[in-house]
């Protein structure tokens, strides 16, 4: 099991992976196709994004993405696995990694908009709600989530 950068050529799978996992939630096709723009990975977004995907077995089974806002923040953009590696350790495997590549940028915190159906998955990293926002589903509420790197003892003082 290896995390390396993912290519522009990765951009197929990695949509497939972003479509697979969000229907784990149970979301129909009619919902997934109206997200269908933003659930697609381009070659662009890969070479615009540090975009990291998680190989196993030469199979390519999930990747994360992110943003660096500033010298301060970093945005989780996306985390997704295929279904039957979700619940595995997995996940685990990639946010520790994201929050390694967050401390070697010297980053002092991450965000992210979460599924609402994985925001206990954040919190067992120690993220914590901040805020929330209406999606494009009527009464379904976004959380916005930040973890302070300090906090999670990531940073070294002095």
């Amino acid at each position: 099991m290896k995390i390396e950068r993912a290519q522009e050529n990765d951009h197929i799978r990695l949509t497939e992976i972003t479509f697979a996992g969000k229907s784990f939630w149970g979301y129909d096709n009619v919902q997934l196709e109206k997200w269908r723009s933003d659930l697609t990975i381009s070659a662009d977004y890969i070479t615009d994004n540090e975009t990291y995907k998680l190989v196993l077995n030469e199979e390519t089974i999930g990747y994360f993405s992110i943003i660096k806002v500033d010298n301060d923040t970093i945005i989780l953009d996306n985390i997704f696995l295929l279904p039957d590696y979700i619940g595995k350790g997995y996940g685990r495997f990639l946010m520790l990694d994201c929050i390694e590549r967050a401390k070697i940028q010297q980053a002092k915190r991450i965000i992210l908009d979460a599924e609402p159906n994985a925001e206990n998955f954040y919190r067992n990293f120690g993220f914590e709600t901040i805020g929330q926002f209406e999606s494009s589903i009527k009464n379904r509420f976004l959380p916005q989530m930040q973890l302070i790197l300090s906090e999670f003892g990531l940073l070294k003082s002095g």
